[in-house]
C-alpha cells in the first residue's frame, strides 16, 4: 500500500475540518482525514500511530498537532514527515497551564455543547475568523459531548502535555513548521522548534491566524505539496 498523507485535526474538531485541504491534495496523493474516536492523550497518540503505518506523512493542527509530535518522538520510524500547524513544543508555565485548563474541563462538563462551543469561539485566537467560517465549523463542534472534551483537554491539553524541547533533536524526518502571521505566539514557537529539530523549516501564512488551514486552505494545500515533492515523502499517485 501506497503511503498516506493523515490529516489531524485540532481540539473540538472532527476529520472533517481538513476536507478543503484534503480534497486539494487527493488529485496527487493518498489521504486520509483521521476522525477520533477516542479521548485521551494515550489513545489518540496510538489511533495517530496506526494510521500512519506504513511510514506515511502526518499533518496536524494544533493538539493534533501536539499529539502527532509526540507519536513521531514515540516511534520515530513511523513517519516520513511531518507537517505542524499552529504547534508548541510545550509551555513554560505547565503547572498554571495544568489549572486553567482543568478549571475549564470542569466548567465544560457542566455546560450544554451549545455553551461550551459559544464560549470556545469566543477566543483571542479565533478573532482573525469571519462568522462564516466559524458557522461553518459549528456542527462539527456542536456533535461533541461536553464530558469527553472535559476529558480530552485534562488528558491531553497543553498543561498535561510534557514539553519535550529537549528532545526535538531525536525527530528523523523532515518536520515543516507552519503558523499564521498573526498568530505570533505559534510563530514563535516554530521558529523556536526549528532551532532545536535537525530537518525543518518555517512557512508563515500571510493574512492567517491559529488555523491558517481554514482561512487560507489553498495556500496550505500548496506548501504542502511543496514540501512532500521536495523532500520525495510521499508519491505522487500516477
Amino acid at each position: 500500500m501506497a503511503p498516506t498523507v493523515t490529516f489531524v485535526p485540532g481540539f473540538m474538531q472532527r476529520g472533517e475540518a481538513w476536507e478543503p485541504v484534503a480534497r486539494a491534495l487527493a488529485e496527487r496523493y493518498r489521504v486520509r482525514c483521521l476522525d477520533f474516536t477516542t479521548w485521551t492523550f494515550e489513545e489518540r497518540l496510538a489511533e495517530i500511530l496506526g494510521t500512519a503505518k506504513p511510514q506515511g506523512a502526518a499533518v496536524g493542527y494544533s493538539m493534533g498537532g501536539r499529539i502527532a509530535l509526540h507519536a513521531a518522538l514515540r516511534e520515530p520510524d513511523t513517519f516520513r514527515g511531518l507537517a505542524l500547524i499552529g504547534v508548541s513544543a510545550g509551555v513554560d508555565d505547565a503547572e498554571q497551564r495544568r489549572r486553567v485548563d482543568d478549571e475549564l474541563a470542569t466548567w465544560i462538563e457542566r455546560h450544554p455543547i451549545e455553551e461550551v462551543v459559544e464560549r470556545w469561539e469566543r477566543q483571542p485566537v479565533f478573532a482573525t475568523q469571519s462568522e462564516e467560517l466559524r458557522a461553518a465549523q459549528r456542527p462539527g463542534r456542536l456533535s461533541h459531548e461536553p464530558r469527553e472534551l472535559a476529558r480530552l483537554l485534562r488528558s491531553a491539553g497543553q498543561g498535561a502535555t510534557p514539553p519535550v524541547w529537549d528532545r526535538l533533536r531525536e525527530l528523523r524526518c523532515p518536520v515543516l513548521l507552519m503558523a499564521g502571521e498573526h498568530d505570533e505566539r505559534y510563530v514563535e514557537a516554530a521558529r523556536r522548534m526549528a532551532g532545536r529539530i535537525p530537518q525543518a523549516e518555517v512557512r508563515i501564512v500571510p493574512a492567517a491566524g491559529h488555523a491558517p488551514q481554514l482561512e487560507q486552505p489553498r495556500l496550505i494545500a500548496e506548501l504542502l505539496d511543496e514540501y512532500l515533492i521536495e523532500r520525495g515523502l510521499v508519491e505522487r499517485d500516477p
